[in-house]
């Protein structure tokens, strides 16, 4: 009986939680509101700072902050043009580059982002950075974490949203939340996590490409990333469950006539 109480309630959220993901329009299970998930982001991503070795007075660091920035600027502008300026609300930008050899990046909901030295060498440059920095604000502005964490907590059955989790299973509902948002490894999610990430990429190119930056460097990217990586058995966490290269690159340059429609702009 429990179980199909469950499945009733679990597919009710899927009819009347669901929003849809600004510029692409798919639709996404968003039974959390950000007015729940944004303060837990928050205090998480102020522990990650207060836990982890922050590379702020160096040329690495600033360019780190200094490309989060001028995305975060070009984003919110073609988001309000757009018609899109509540899916920006409560945000509160944040880039810090971590100390750790780990090739990864990440952003938490509301736009809090964390580089680490390791993915550096890979970026190579600002424009490197851009094409991860567009790809993980692409998880924020699309509430990908809001999305997993929406699912998470019906798949493990705690239906009475996201306070209610954290005061009947805390402990559960934290690590949920920080593997929802990518922070903590594997997501057990595999194909669903790789349908975000090709939204992401999809998405991230035209947010470098409005900021100003070539979208033409995300497949010379991702090249670099696939040589970086091959033949050293376990992926890096940040391609434990992305899709391959050569189909990241495929579909971004199918999306890169659009893309530098953008850029052509920016640069005018």
């Amino acid at each position: 009986m429990y179980k199909k109480i469950l499945l009733f309630f679990t597919l009710g959220l899927f009819v009347y939680a669901c929003a849809k993901v600004p510029l692409t329009g798919r639709r996404q299970l968003a039974a959390i509101p950000n007015s729940e998930i944004l303060p837990m982001s928050f205090e998480q991503y102020k522990q990650v700072k207060q836990g982890e070795r922050l590379v702020t007075n160096t040329e690495q660091g600033q360019m780190v902050v200094r490309v989060g920035n001028r995305m975060a600027k070009a984003v919110e502008q073609y988001l309000i043009e757009q018609g899109f300026e509540n899916e920006l609300k409560g945000f509160d930008w944040e880039f810090h580059l971590i100390e750790s050899d780990q090739i990864n990046a990440w952003c938490m909901p509301g736009g809090k982002v964390a580089f680490y030295t390791g993915i550096l060498p890979i970026c190579r440059d600002e424009a490197g950075v851009a094409v991860v920095m567009g790809h993980e604000i692409a998880h924020a502005v699309a509430s990908h974490g809001r999305e997993r964490m929406s699912n998470a907590l019906a798949l493990n059955g705690l239906v009475g949203g996201l306070s209610v989790a954290m005061g009947e299973r805390p402990n559960l509902t934290k690590n949920l939340f920080l593997q929802s948002v990518g922070y903590a490894g594997e997501l057990g999610m595999l194909r669903f996590s790789r349908r975000h990430e090709l939204e992401a990429d999809k998405l991230g190119l035209t947010f470098m490409a409005l900021a100003g930056y070539d979208p033409r460097e995300a497949p010379v990217f991702w090249e670099r990333m696939d040589q970086a990586t091959a033949g050293g058995g376990r992926p890096p966490e940040f391609l434990s469950t992305h899709p391959g290269p050569d189909r990241r690159i495929d579909q971004l340059n199918r999306e890169m006539s659009k893309a530098m429609e953008y850029y052509n702009r920016s640069q005018q």
